[in-house]
């Protein structure tokens, strides 16, 4: 089993969902002591936004790009052969202002290629990397799920399913900024959410 965790986070170790994140995987890694992990921690490195320069790389001939476009595009093909070669793909995602971090969505601008990761079609668009297993860990400061505020949710899931990504399970930690018991309520809450989802795996592999 190849494993590949993505770090969203600016907050470094003292990151919840980078914490609960790394739980999860040391878990499957319990269950699976011959999985393979790749970790890319886009708090600490970010990934380059998409902007016009790499969007214009992206629809130039490979026979017409110059150096500066072949390395920004290799980059990016570097990301997508990491979720390529993934069969399990942990997100750490936690909420800023609402929406999801930047650092998370430049990953996501990175590996959402057409023609590679998902392709148009007479039916519409067709995701080209089916049968994965996501995990997605929400650190949130207030209370969402299940409310209309809750924008990251309804955006990974589409977004993700536009690649072809949809056996995905979401876990929330959620109130961390509304006091310590709700910090701590919420924190116990998605570790015992992890712990139900692996437990069968784990007891497999006992």
């Amino acid at each position: 089993m190849n494993i590949l965790q993505i770090n969203s986070s600016i907050r470094g170790a003292a990151s919840a969902s980078t914490g609960l994140a790394t739980r999860l995987v040391e878990r499957l890694r319990v269950a699976d002591p011959t999985s393979e992990l790749v970790i890319r921690d886009f708090g600490k490195n970010p990934h380059p936004i998409l902007d016009e320069a790499a969007l214009i790389a992206r629809f130039t001939p490979t026979e017409s790009r110059t150096s500066e476009q072949t390395a920004r595009l290799a980059l990016d093909d570097k990301r997508v052969a990491e979720i390529q070669n993934a069969d399990v793909i942990v997100v750490s995602a936690p909420m800023y202002n609402l929406g999801i971090s930047v650092q998370l969505k430049s990953w996501i601008d990175a590996i959402s290629r057409a023609g590679v990761t998902f392709r148009y079609t007479a039916n519409g668009p067709e995701g080209l990397l089916k049968g994965k297993k996501m995990y997605v860990v929400f650190a949130r400061g207030g209370k969402y799920h299940g409310t209309p505020a809750d924008t990251q949710t309804p955006y990974l899931r589409a977004v993700f399913g536009l690649l072809g990504i949809t056996d995905i399970e979401f876990i929330n930690a959620e109130g961390l900024n509304m006091g310590p018991d709700f910090e701590r309520d919420g924190l116990d809450s998605a570790r015992r959410h992890i712990d139900v989802l692996t437990a069968p795996a784990l007891a497999k592999a006992a």
